[in-house]
């Protein structure tokens, strides 16, 4: 970078002070500036090995201004090109603008071009700060020094004039032409993870404990985001099991020994077991649930189902706990999703509607059919997922639409 500013600032050093001075113009000021600006095009436009991808900018507010070190840097990387702009042409509100043009014009480029650099609001912001800053500290040293502003009224209308046009030109840009992504809540959910990491530690060691017994051991913990929730997983010597944090939601768990145990429990005593265990557990999920139990596997160890599934009007809510369960009481794993019941519309189309529906979307008889609560667009709608064939149709149960590339949850087992 110092090379490529030496030899950008001699380009365009040597011509502007030639020109000043067959002008007769003061060409110290004028030259101090022109390196000044090669200063600023190397640090800002030069590649780099950082940024986002073209095409993005972060546009999170700052939130640490005058504390962050990079926002600090950036204030000092403007205040001395607006202050020598200034003791040029003393014109401080026209400089102050001009420089947060050219800002906005860098950030824009940034942008745009894969120069491993990050289009940022928060530079946006630190680089017209120190513009604003160096304008002021120009403006005074010409007071100081009894030299008055050149057109002062023109001065303003002009710089204001600057100031609006580029401002909503940038805006236009970021608004049509960028994503946006929120590095700055990123980086503070980052934060938050972190300074909660030992409290969701304590939690979901003490949940595995409770699940496989006191004397299990945690051999480690892994975070990630999975749909924008924060989950942790425990890893333990006798199986995983993960929840959301910091809700407190448990979303899955599996046991190491997967096997079946030979025990004397029938359904009755399984499902007293699985409901004992749930109600523990997942006391939001259970209240005013059905529970479904099936077996899987043969002989002394088999293994039972234990399903969870709550109804509003026939239409199956998008609750779920399933729970595996062995003749011993002892559970094998679960999985499990806490989502409040959605304000459906009321049900239109009959089951029998929704069947002929199906069968001329996909000319084959249906040979099943569900009534469920299923995210549409980002709407909770009630939708008859009818079988047919190898085909799966959605039918929006209060218009009669063919939902297209829908996502749904299995039906029930059992």
């Amino acid at each position: 970078m110092i090379v490529s500013f030496l030899i950008l600032a001699v380009l365009i050093a040597i011509p502007t002070a030639l020109v000043a001075r067959a002008r007769n113009k003061p060409w110290l000021l004028r030259t101090a500036l022109a390196v000044y600006m090669a200063g600023i095009a190397a640090v800002t436009l030069l590649p780099g090995d950082a940024g986002l991808r073209a095409g993005q900018c972060d546009t999170g507010m700052p939130t640490h201004l005058f504390t962050s070190e990079s926002s600090l840097l950036n204030i000092a990387l403007f205040a001395p090109g607006a202050l020598l702009a200034v003791l040029l042409f003393r014109r401080p509100v026209t400089a102050a603008a001009g420089f947060g043009c050219l800002s906005g014009t860098i950030e824009v480029v940034q942008s745009f071009t894969d120069l491993g650099r990050s289009c940022s609001v928060t530079d946006l912001v630190a680089n017209v700060t120190g513009a604003a800053l160096g304008s002021l500290a120009g403006a005074l040293w010409l007071y100081r020094q009894r030299q008055p502003l050149r057109r002062p009224m023109r001065d303003v209308v002009w710089g204001v004039s600057v100031a609006a046009v580029s401002a909503v030109a940038v805006a236009a840009v970021f608004h049509y032409r960028i994503d946006s992504v929120d590095v700055v809540a990123m980086d503070d959910q980052k934060r938050d993870i972190v300074n909660t990491a030992e409290q969701a530690d304590e939690w979901i060691t003490e949940a595995a404990k409770g699940i496989y017994g006191s004397d299990t051991q945690v051999s480690g913990t892994a975070v990630e985001t999975v749909d924008g929730r924060v989950m942790i997983t425990a890893e333990t010597s006798r199986g995983s099991i993960s929840g959301l944090w910091p809700e407190k939601d448990l979303v899955k768990a599996w046991s190491s020994n997967t096997r079946g145990d030979e025990g004397s429990f029938g359904e009755e005593q399984v499902a007293d077991a699985a409901d004992t265990f749930a109600r523990k557990w997942f006391p939001d999920n259970v209240a005013e649930s059905k529970q479904q139990i099936r077996s899987i596997g043969d002989g002394a160890t088999r293994a039972y189902i234990v399903n969870y599934r709550r109804y509003a009007d026939d239409v199956m809510m998008p609750m779920r706990l399933d729970i595996t369960i062995t003749t011993t009481g002892r559970v094998i794993g679960f999985t499990a999703r806490s989502i409040d019941d959605p304000n459906l519309p009321p049900v239109v189309v009959s089951e029998g509607e929704a069947r002929k529906l199906a069968e001329k979307q996909t000319g084959l008889s249906s040979d099943s059919t569900l009534l469920l609560a299923q995210l549409v667009e980002g709407r909770w709608r009630p939708v008859w997922l009818v079988g047919s064939g190898d085909e799966d149709v959605v039918i929006d149960a209060a218009t009669g639409e063919v939902v297209a590339d829908a996502g749904h949850s299995p039906p029930p087992a059992g």
